[in-house]
């Protein structure tokens, strides 16, 4: 014998979805049916009529994003950005580390106007899924460099750069809170700025980082561990901790995001914090559209360890220039 459609089933119908009756559509839908229903409309049918012209979901901004970039993988001729990959011409700092910072002959001559690049790219290891549809093992490399492009004492040197490779195994999950998405990462990374003693600076670091996104954002938080060095050794030992203390500065975790301000634009931020000692960073961008593919890019830094010969020094800096590629 089949249910027809009562009062009590309507309620059921409505009851029963708790999540779909918040959406908009979803609701209207239910409701129209049950108007257009007649006596023998079944609830089964008010259901899967709804359920089929329910949009579908996308991946988000940021699966988005890797489908794409898996077109191309393994293509000999294309590069797989990392990172973001910008070129700021002209940026202006507060002030140096000038006590420690770099050969006294440079920090003498060195302006607070300088140029400022970061090149971010990653290369995948696995040609088939590890473990599941969708996870990939990946090589990354991003190198920055702050460029006193406009002292006119010396020959336009570079003041500081900074490396870090790392190796990132990457694992979307089954997780939709609020219906959104998730992924899980794990990784190994270094960091360093490839100078001799006394000026070098350098740490490794194990990471897990969830990152939740949807259509138009992304957040990607991301605590980590200090791989322990010896701090007891000589001076003049490289084998000796450059820096004990720059966890201090630099936090145990970065929390950052990125949103579609609109299909040319997006805004993005980074904050560090040490909770403990009250140390830590924010950086924040915005990119906007210029001209056919040149994209502007503007970045303001606030804090420590925007590089790491000045982990452990506050500045304030400021630049503007072109993204050569985004986030999302």
């Amino acid at each position: 014998m089949k249910k027809t459609l009562s009062l009590s089933s309507i309620l059921c119908v409505l009851l029963s979805f708790p999540l779909l009756a918040q959406q908009d559509n979803q609701d209207d839908c239910y409701i129209d049916a049950i108007k257009q229903s007649g006596e023998e409309t079944l609830v089964s049918d008010i259901i899967k009529q709804c359920e089929a012209d329910k949009p579908e979901k996308s991946n988000g901004a940021l699966s988005e994003r890797i489908d794409a970039e898996r077109e191309t993988f393994f293509n000999p001729y294309v590069i797989t950005p990392h990172k973001m990959n910008y070129i700021l011409p002209v940026t202006y700092t507060s002030g140096f580390n000038d006590k420690i910072e770099v050969e006294p002959e440079i920090i003498e001559s060195a302006r607070n106007t300088e140029a400022k690049f970061q090149i971010s790219f990653k290369v995948p290891l696995n040609h088939k899924p590890i473990f599941t549809e969708g996870d990939a093992l990946f090589f990354g490399l991003t190198l920055q460099s702050w460029w006193q492009l406009y002292t006119t004492q010396l020959s336009k040197p570079f003041r500081e750069t900074n490396y870090q490779p790392e190796i990132f195994y990457y694992l979307p999950v089954n997780w939709h809170l609020l219906d959104t998405n998730t992924s899980l990462a794990f990784g190994l990374e270094h960091q360093s700025n490839g100078r001799g003693l006394p000026y070098s600076r350098s740490w490794n670091r194990i990471y897990l980082a969830v990152l939740v996104e949807d259509d138009n954002w992304a957040l990607n938080f991301k605590p980590w561990w200090r791989l322990p060095e010896s701090d007891t050794l000589d001076e003049t030992d490289p084998n000796r901790d450059d820096n004990p203390d720059i966890a201090e500065y630099m936090g145990y975790f970065e929390l950052s995001g990125a949103y579609r301000i609109d299909q040319n634009m997006q805004g993005h931020f980074t904050v560090r914090q040490n909770v403990n000692a009250g140390k830590g960073a924010v950086e924040m961008g915005v990119t906007f559209p210029l001209w056919g593919r040149v994209t502007g890019y503007l970045q303001y830094f606030n804090g420590y360890g925007e590089s790491l010969i000045d982990y452990n020094f506050a500045q304030q800096r400021i630049g503007l220039g072109i993204a050569i590629t985004s986030l999302l």
